[in-house]
């Protein structure tokens, strides 16, 4: 169908089922107008004498692993219903032009752009040369392409608008010229490619992954080149929870060096013993020799080392708490993940600024909200998300407190500052 056949057949409810799906049944009429409004947008764009069809990639959220990534650990992560939609067509000719909303539109030559370039760091359109090329090297001979995309993947969020925009090109290219044939796990691969070679940005792969593949999943990076990528059977919704993201509003400029601090203070501990990362080292060797290490690389650096172990554990207790169904064990997890990264990271605000601490008091707010003898301590839980420093705080709340929970952290932080999600089960995903 044209763009305009494809509003009237989402006007007629025929994608109600999957809008059902991915967003739950009462977000139906406003998916709906969403979606139609991108249709139209595309026929204004690019008229009506092309197929059109359309794909959706979730925003995703950091669960459990705290800065451990970097250091070759292991992570939870899961896909949450925001997403970046886009209606799309193939086109006869080797031009990428993609239009989305609220920026300029880019148009890329994918004959003349086949190998990273520095003049083009930072844009989009090194993204979608990046993924071009990435596809190329699957045997997938991508051509152009017309797309409309929008977004409610909001920046600064944690959420990753970034890789779930990476992971949507390399989704539309293999749909149009490969048959759908790419796979995820492939898909999340070719994204941090795109990102670390043709954008200029050294990203890990859990982003990426999260949003291709959907749902709860586990990743071990022992090995970063191959690493282990296990999908987690189990619903949040229908556990009776809600994903709740507080936007604290906090100030991100100026944070690269306390960001960076992370895996640099881990990396020196590693660096006493030989080794490149923390993975690599036992946490008895680092405890044996604490006295030596507070002197030679300071002990905020001895407490994130020994974060990162315990971090790793709480991934495998939680993962394993996911598969058994195991709510309470899980809560529990995830409360001390956030109670080791407050303490013992220390990534929750920067001591440049120590009058800012929106995080810390909204995770104060939370606990004050979902703790005690009527909620119950064990039935919630909260912690840092994401970098941490400023931005945002998650909560897994019980479907009950919900909307007293949203009442009292907007109260505080204003209007529309806590986002209440849920965690999708689908990842990349083309609806028509």
């Amino acid at each position: 169908m044209n763009a305009k056949q494809l509003a009237k057949y989402i006007a007629d409810g025929g994608a109600d089922a999957v809008f059902s799906r991915l967003y739950g049944a009462d977000c139906i009429d406003a998916q709906r107008a969403r979606y139609i409004t991108a249709a139209s947008n595309f026929e204004s764009l690019y008229g009506n004498d092309l197929e059109v069809r359309v794909f959706s990639v979730p925003g995703r959220s950091e669960i459990c692993g705290n800065h451990t990534d970097h250091n070759h650990g292991r992570v939870i992560a899961a896909s949450v219903d925001l997403d970046v939609i886009a209606v799309a067509a193939a086109s006869n000719d080797d031009i990428a032009r993609i239009k989305s909303e609220g920026f300029p539109e880019d148009v890329v030559n994918l004959k003349e752009y086949t190998e990273p370039d520095k003049s083009m760091y930072f844009t989009s359109a090194a993204i979608i040369a990046g993924m071009a090329d990435g596809l190329r090297t699957q045997q997938i001979n991508v051509r152009g392409l017309r797309a409309y995309t929008t977004s409610n993947v909001y920046k600064g969020s944690g959420l990753s608008s970034s890789a779930a925009f990476e992971v949507l090109v390399g989704t539309m290219f293999s749909d149009f010229y490969g048959g759908g044939s790419l796979s995820p796990v492939m898909n999340a691969k070719l994204s941090q490619r795109a990102e670390n070679l043709y954008f200029g940005k050294p990203c890990g792969l859990m982003d990426q992954t999260a949003c291709a593949v959907g749902g709860f999943i586990t990743i071990d990076f022992a090995d970063p080149a191959s690493p282990v990528i296990e999908k987690l059977p189990f619903d949040l919704t229908e556990a009776g929870y809600a994903l709740c993201i507080v936007n604290t509003g906090g100030n991100h400029a100026d944070l690269n060096e306390d960001y960076a601090s992370v895996p640099a203070e881990m990396k020196a501990v590693a660096a006493y013993f030989g080794k490149e990362v923390l993975r690599d080292c036992s946490e008895a060797g680092v405890t044996a020799k604490i006295p030596e290490l507070r002197e030679k690389v300071g002990d905020r650096a001895v407490m994130r080392a020994l974060h990162f172990f315990e971090e790793n554990r709480r991934v495998g207790a939680a993962a394993d708490a996911l598969r058994s169904g195991d709510v309470g064990e899980f809560l529990a997890q995830i409360r001390a993940s956030g109670e080791s990264s407050f303490k013992y990271l220390q990534n929750v605000y920067t001591t440049k600024n120590v009058k800012e601490q929106g995080l810390s008091l909204a995770l104060m707010l939370t606990e004050r909200c979902l703790s005690g003898p009527i909620t119950g301590h064990d039935v919630s839980a909260w912690r840092v998300h994401g970098g941490g420093f400023a931005g945002t705080i998650q909560a897994f709340v019980p479907a009950s407190l919900v909307d007293a929970y949203k009442a009292a952290l907007d109260a505080a932080f204003g209007d529309g500052a806590c986002r209440v999600l849920h965690v999708r089960n689908d990842g990349a995903f083309r609806l028509v």
